[in-house]
């Protein structure tokens, strides 16, 4: 190669994204263009915060393809459907370790070997940070260097890389600071690094091994949660004569809420021993075992008039959210009610232990702003949405987060 690519700042989070998500999350990878705007939009990892719509992803994308850059294929299994591959890592014949930091610096701009090392924690395992130095030297000393080191600021110890693959936009002293206050970063593909059907399978025998005192702890919830019982009953009245699905029932307490309402209400989950004790409570309603991301319409009616999700869209990976609320919109009725339920943060809670019984679950805190996005992007309207803080006498940890929304009639 003789030239480097110059690429503008929609190019390099691109490109950054699927560096990123071709390691973290290879099951998953190459990514749809629905996974790649999210892993663009992404709120954390990313400086600066993104809010690209898919055409813009996709106009991007395309112009990748045809500079060489990138690689659109179709997926391997399943339904037809386009996914998105990066040939970065063959245009520059780059190593492991120097693919980590070409991948860190394109997502985040300019950054001291220090912070570098922390970042690339999961690209690539760098020994210390001497190790990233010297590979950013070696980035450097190329015929056609990749990386040049910055002047130091004021109060700054170490020197700051930047790529040279385009234009960066640099981050005076006050922004350095507020980001050194920021939160830290959170990679909400974790659960899904070695597939969805192993999650699957990690969240059906942690379920099932805790189905009896779940049920048991969460039969009378709704008494102490009046907030929670006005949604529920509004999202009741909204359905009118349509049947009503509660998404990821679990033990059928929030199903048998909503038929008690008045609502023609009924259950799914992906835990067969869940089911199971929702049957056993309520056996006048209907229960069955199912995934929720494949939600069809009801048998006698022309959609649903509302779908819920309640929290039971909080062990996906942030790229899997967008995909899961379509799922549950797809099959509304025109006027019919989306409800959605999750704990909101910038956190992934790996649990070993839960209710006295050994598991393997990992709870995904969601930023607002995208399930608000999300649900937006399902082409629903009246959307609203609200957030609570824990509830520390029912010994809660998180905030809760609450979205309502309409298909259009």
């Amino acid at each position: 190669m003789t030239d480097l690519p110059v690429l503008d700042a929609v190019e390099q989070r691109v490109l950054g994204c699927l560096l990123e998500k071709q390691v973290t999350v290879p099951a998953t990878y190459p990514l749809t263009l629905n996974a790649l705007r999210t892993a663009c939009n992404q709120t954390s990892s990313r400086e600066p915060v993104m809010d690209l719509d898919e055409p813009a992803v996709e106009t991007t994308a395309r112009a990748l393809r045809d500079r060489g850059l990138l690689r659109i294929v179709w997926a391997d299994t399943g339904r037809r459907v386009l996914k998105y591959h990066q040939t970065l890592t063959e245009v520059l014949g780059l190593a492991d370790d120097e693919r980590a930091l070409v991948t860190v610096l394109l997502l985040r701009g300019p950054q001291a070997p220090g912070e570098l090392k922390v970042r690339t924690e999961r690209l690539h395992g760098f020994g210390d940070r001497d190790a990233v130095q010297a590979c950013l030297q070696r980035l450097a000393d190329r015929d056609e260097p990749l990386v040049r080191q910055l002047e130091r600021r004021p109060r700054e110890q170490d020197h700051r890389w930047v790529h040279l693959l385009g234009p960066v936009a640099d981050t005076g002293p006050e922004t350095a600071v507020a980001g050194a206050a920021a939160a830290p970063a959170v990679d909400r593909d974790r659960p899904i690094a070695d597939g969805p059907d192993a999650r699957d399978a990690r969240v059906r025998s942690s379920y099932a091994a805790v189905a009896a005192t779940y049920a048991a702890r969460l039969a009378t919830e709704l008494d102490d949660l009046p907030f929670e019982r006005w949604l529920l009953d509004r999202t009741a009245a909204a359905a009118g004569h349509r049947p009503v699905v509660d998404a990821g029932c679990g033990p059928g307490h929030v199903t048998a809420h909503l038929a008690a309402a008045g609502a023609d209400a009924r259950g799914l989950d992906l835990t067969p021993a869940m089911v199971e004790q929702a049957r056993e409570r309520f056996p006048g309603l209907r229960f069955d075992v199912g995934d929720l991301t494949r939600l069809i319409r009801p048998e006698t009616a022309d959609g649903w008039g509302a779908v819920l999700g309640w929290y039971s869209l909080i062990h996906l990976a942030g790229s899997e959210l967008p995909a899961a609320v379509g799922a549950l919109a797809r099959p509304l009725a025109p006027g019919g009610v989306l409800l959605l339920g999750l704990h909101a943060g910038q956190e992934v809670r790996h649990l070993t232990s839960w209710f006295d019984e050994d598991v393997e679950l990992d709870l995904v805190l969601h930023e607002p702003a995208d399930v608000v996005a999300a649900v937006t992007a399902a082409g629903l309207t009246d959307v609203e949405w609200y957030l609570r803080g824990p509830l520390e006498g029912r010994g809660e940890t998180t905030q809760r987060l609450y979205v309502m929304a309409r298909r259009a009639g």
